[in-house]
């Protein structure tokens, strides 16, 4: 039997700002039943596996001001209006970690939080990386750190790496690494 789907009676905007948008939805249940859900609304985002030649993988560490700690991540970003996630993509690579791919791969996609948010994260991995210039938000500053598939593994066990869309990147891309 399948599991029916609500149906959405109407929309109203809370709160926007250059990031996302606060909405409140209302919906009616198979029973009848009208209630109300409140999330936040994006266009998306992009996160990005850059592996250069060698094998190794760029991360980028950043503070998070929530978690009031150091994050060590892939760089990643939202879709702007306007823009595209394979756009995002390349964007977001060169501001946060200096660099250009000559080639972008689809990995997969996936939902960060999906009892709050219903924006679509699309995972990339980038490969023929040159440097270029970097130009970060007045809000962000990058270290760099390269480091093998092992390493990302391990990172991730000990407790590390704890940012939610860097794992399930990583579980997308890290298969495809496998491959000979």
């Amino acid at each position: 039997m399948a599991i029916p789907k609500w149906k959405k009676l109407g929309e109203k905007e809370l709160y926007k700002n250059p990031w996302w948008v606060y909405r409140q939805d209302t919906f009616e249940l198979p029973s009848g039943e009208v209630g109300e859900y409140f999330y936040v609304h994006t266009n998306g985002s992009s996160m990005v596996v850059p592996v250069f030649d060698d094998g190794r993988i760029l991360m980028v560490k950043q503070y998070r001001y929530l978690c009031d700690e150091m994050s060590l991540e892939f760089p990643s970003g939202g879709v702007k209006a306007g823009s595209d996630y394979i756009r995002t993509a390349a964007s977001e690579l060169a501001e946060e970690a200096g660099l250009k791919a000559g080639d972008f791969q689809l990995a997969g996609k996936f939902n960060p939080y999906n009892g709050v948010t219903n924006e679509i994260c699309r995972v990339y991995v980038a490969r023929s990386l040159a440097r270029t210039k970097s130009e970060p938000d007045a809000t962000e500053q990058f270290e760099e750190t390269l480091l093998t598939p092992e390493e990302i593994d391990a990172k991730i066990r000990s407790g590390e790496i704890w940012d939610g869309m860097t794992i399930a990147a990583w579980a997308l891309v890290r298969p495809t690494l496998l491959k000979p």
